[in-house]
């Protein structure tokens, strides 16, 4: 392969690669093609779903603070022993990682989501037949350490999978499912939580394990990624799948010729270069740029006050004078409510706009709204006003949506696009280890803050919120508008980029992606095992 200075010639405009062209062109609907339909109908509880057991823990364990024969059972923890059952599941996070990459790159995703939903379902298990305070927390962070596994596995397979033309919002909506947890177990502890008895936690910890059940079984009916086939030299089976669920099964379609050698090509070219290996994340300036950024986005996430609401809402409630506990439960419910609409909203409308832009507009509008609310809060704890109070109560609800335009819509289209497909599972844990690291050290520290600062321990988020705005304003790359090869040489420079381009060409020119690739055997052989539905 030789390097080119000169764009594709079989692009009509030079500005755009010739893929995403033809991406823009296809004017048929997904809910048109059959085989791409059922795809994404499978996608739902396999991969979109993943996210679920985390918003039903955060949801949970809000609701439980209120729930009397819960609080009565562990000795109605609060301060430093609240905080330890609740960062027990991203401390359980934490210990994972460093295995979530290897497991992911060399077993596939699909195995991997298998392996971080068979060790939830024990711990939810172990959870609802807790008969102590250690008994728990163990089974919290075998929760925590299962999560990993699945999230990080199933936010690729989304990306890897997808037609290019839904990638984004499907993407997007791999976080929208964390909603469908928290009112799931709002609802859940709301209907249980006058139980007299212990089944009253023990129910909704028992319905923690239902996303990963439904992982497990639906998990066989999902084909495998089609770019760790081919990493893996399983061309017959990748292009298989990118001709049934891209093409809908016309092995001439032009885009899937071109899909299949820009794949290809890519890491073809990432392998000359790269050995996947964990030194390559800081091997080159552009891979320290990624890593900085997946490192500021996974402890963003955490940090910008968000988990103050997900977890510690009952002593929030608390400190501006509501002390009902079905009111706290009702509030709870209705904050995943809303989270739930805006988020699902925002997550199908806010990929079509730049990524820069919607990352600004969210770190502006929560600095905004927090500011506001420690105002409020302030007043409330100096005065007693009531309607400072319920000001708080009306912040939580318009924090949710600026949360949700970039953390929660964008977080992993924007981590899948930044990090080329040879270090994206390596990038995705850098992205997680941030935001476990940030959510342990948050569910840790922020009840002991409350209890001692109060709205003076929001000062804090302020401040932080507004390094996010200098961060993403200065750091952020453009990424909307491209597929996701098209991006693997974001920061690598033109001379690289071209001479992908170049190989690219020849390889459609020349007609090298069928005639390279080997025949899959009617037996099994290269061409079985892809899960294909």
């Amino acid at each position: 392969m030789t390097t080119r200075s000169r764009r594709s010639s079989f692009s009509e405009d030079e500005t755009v690669p010739l893929l995403s062209r033809l991406t823009k062109e296809d004017r048929t609907p997904w809910y048109r093609k059959r085989n791409l339909r059922l795809l994404y109908l499978v996608m739902i509880p396999t991969c979109l779903g993943t996210e679920m057991t985390s918003g039903f823990d955060s949801s949970m364990m809000n609701g439980l603070q209120a729930v009397e024969a819960w609080n009565r059972f562990y000795g109605h923890p609060r301060s430093t022993m609240l905080g330890i059952m609740t960062a027990l599941y991203s401390l359980g996070g934490v210990c994972a990682l460093p295995f979530v990459a290897p497991i992911s790159d060399t077993l596939g995703r699909r195995r991997s989501i298998v392996f971080g939903s068979v060790l939830m379902v024990i711990g939810a298990l172990l959870q609802a037949s807790s008969q102590n305070f250690t008994m728990f927390i163990t089974a919290r962070f075998i929760l925590g350490f299962g999560i990993p596994f699945a999230v990080i596995a199933a936010s690729s397979l989304v990306g890897e999978l997808s037609h290019p033309k839904e990638r984004p919002i499907l993407s997007s909506l791999f976080s929208s499912s964390y909603h469908i947890g928290s009112f799931s177990a709002a609802a859940v502890t709301l209907c249980t939580f006058a139980i007299a008895n212990n089944w009253a936690w023990r129910i909704p910890s028992l319905l923690q394990l239902t996303p990963s059940v439904l992982q497990i079984a639906f998990i066989h009916y999902l084909p495998e990624s089609p770019r760790w086939l081919v990493a893996k030299r399983r061309h017959a089976d990748a292009l298989a799948i990118l001709t049934k669920y891209h093409a809908e099964g016309d092995a001439e379609n032009e885009f899937v010729r071109m899909e299949y050698a820009e794949i290809r090509e890519t890491l073809e070219l990432d392998a000359k270069s790269s050995k996947s290996s964990w030194s390559d994340m800081v091997a080159t300036r552009g891979m320290r740029r990624r890593v900085l950024i997946a490192v500021f986005l996974g402890i963003a996430t955490q940090w910008s006050g968000n988990g103050l609401i997900s977890y510690f809402l009952a002593p929030i409630l608390d400190s501006i004078g509501i002390h009902d506990n079905r009111t706290k439960n009702l509030i709870n419910l209705a904050t995943v409510c809303w989270a739930f609409v805006n988020g699902t909203t925002i997550a199908l409308t806010i990929p079509r706009i730049r990524r820069r832009v919607a990352y600004m507009i969210c770190t502006i509008s929560l600095f905004c709204i927090f500011t506001a609310w420690t105002f409020a809060g302030a007043i409330y704890t100096i005065t007693g006003s009531i309607l400072a109070g319920h000001a708080v109560v009306a912040l939580m609800f318009l924090y949710s949506p600026a949360y949700n335009i970039g953390y929660n819509a964008l977080s992993y289209t924007f981590m899948i696009e930044v990090f080329p497909y040879h270090v994206r599972s390596k990038g995705l844990t850098i992205f997680q280890t941030g935001s476990k690291s940030a959510v342990f050290l948050n569910q840790f520290v922020n009840p002991i803050g409350i209890a001692n600062a109060g709205w003076k321990y929001y000062i804090s988020y302020c401040v932080f919120l507004l390094f996010e705005i200098v961060f993403v304003y200065f750091l952020f790359p453009e990424t909307a508008g491209r597929t996701l090869e098209e991006l693997a040489f974001l920061y690598e420079g033109d001379e690289i980029r071209h001479e992908q381009e170049g190989d690219i060409e020849d390889e459609i020119h020349h007609g090298y992606s069928y005639s390279r690739v080997p025949v899959a055997s009617p037996s099994g052989g290269e061409g079985s095992g892809s899960g294909a539905l």
